[in-house]
């Protein structure tokens, strides 16, 4: 499981916070501030906005649904983990 997301955005933060809360372990990827230049989340979601939660071939992109899923995921017997993997890249300065 990975999680795209910036350090500032609220949005992000409430994923992290469930994602901490339920123990489920994830790998941690800082993007860039400036929408344009978050590649990777292109690559994995077709579009630049964060949070985005990639899972095998399940990938989410609303915080909303990715909650949801977070709700499902433990509910269905996927074993809780360790926290987070530390951050793969570092954020910019610049709003969502």
């Amino acid at each position: 499981m990975k999680l795209y997301h910036t350090e500032w955005c609220p949005e992000c933060e409430v994923v992290r916070q469930k994602l901490m809360d339920q123990g489920i372990a994830y790998e941690d990827e800082i993007v860039p501030d400036v929408r344009t230049f978050r590649k990777s989340v292109y690559e994995a979601s077709g579009q630049y906005y964060v949070p985005v939660l990639v899972d095998g071939e399940t990938v989410l992109t609303e915080t909303a649904e990715i909650v949801q899923y977070l709700d499902s995921y433990t509910q269905n017997g996927h074993e809780s983990g360790a926290a987070s993997n530390p951050p793969l890249s570092s954020p910019d300065e610049r709003s969502d």
